[in-house]
């Protein structure tokens, strides 16, 4: 554990004790905004905390108060096709747990490979398959490793955002996502391969964070925002322009879950 990289955390939340953070994936950083008495730090003056260099991304810890409730957001991740480096990161989940946090709650943009989830839709992820075949815990010396991942998505934290949606009136879908590598997208065969294997959202990141923070013992929650159909469904090509073009109306909804899932309705 990189005490010195709590230590700076710690120091500059000037005595916020958050026990929830969430994850921000691809143009969705605007929660950032709903976030009161903000304290506002970049990835660089983290010492040994991973940045991303992926546009849509804003390279921040944000830390302060959603619905009443102190939580920590990151404002980006590194993903595992940019370094090919599925433990990227470990070092910044290690530290949320050593400061405490004991709910993550991860979002992602992804591709729907279901034609009744339209771009702009909300997917809780209900559990996930690991298509990469890669794994944030190879390489760790200790039977720590051997996480079992039966209930990795935190039954409790499930319903909880179930019933944020209804207070929400967000209408909200639920289903497997699968990892895959990237960075390119899928092929119109590897995305009718993914529905026949049972998946429903297709993305480039959030399972190794999910792996992790089982890892380090905290529960986890998970979310996807639709930006496109996957590849073959429509016709069209994919692009990363799109993801970030969509990313914001979806991003709203799940924004809206994610307050009324912070506050517990209060």
């Amino acid at each position: 554990m990189d005490q010195a990289m709590i230590d700076v955390l710690v120091d500059r939340l000037n005595g916020l004790v958050p026990r929830t953070a969430i994850v921000l994936g691809s143009g969705l950083g605007s929660l950032v905004d709903e976030v009161t008495e903000a304290i506002r730090i970049p990835y660089s003056d983290i010492p040994g905390f991973p940045a991303s260099a992926v546009s849509g991304h804003a390279g921040e810890l944000v830390a302060g108060y959603l619905g009443g409730q102190p939580v920590i957001m990151l404002a980006g991740r590194v993903h595992y096709y940019e370094k090919g480096d599925a433990a990227a990161m470990r070092p910044a989940i290690e530290a949320l747990a050593g400061m405490g946090v004991q709910s993550l709650v991860l979002t992602n943009s992804a591709g729907s490979v279901r034609q009744d989830m339209p771009p702009g839709s909300v997917m809780q992820i209900t559990d996930h398959i690991n298509y990469s075949g890669m794994n944030p815990l190879i390489g760790e010396e200790t039977d720590r490793r051997f996480v079992g991942m039966t209930s990795a998505y935190d039954a409790d934290l499930s319903i909880a955002m179930r019933n944020a949606a209804i207070r929400a009136t967000v209408p909200l879908f639920s289903g497997v996502y699968m990892w895959f590598s990237g960075p390119s997208f899928e092929t119109p065969a590897e995305i009718r391969m993914a529905r026949t294997l049972g998946a429903d959202a297709v993305g480039m990141s959030t399972v190794p964070e999910v792996i992790l923070a089982r890892f380090f013992g905290m529960r986890v929650a998970a979310a996807s925002v639709i930006t496109n159909y996957g590849a073959g469904m429509t016709g069209e090509e994919l692009s990363h322009d799109e993801t970030k073009d969509m990313a914001p109306i979806g991003g709203k909804r799940l924004a809206a879950i994610l307050t009324e899932m912070i506050s517990g309705g209060n």
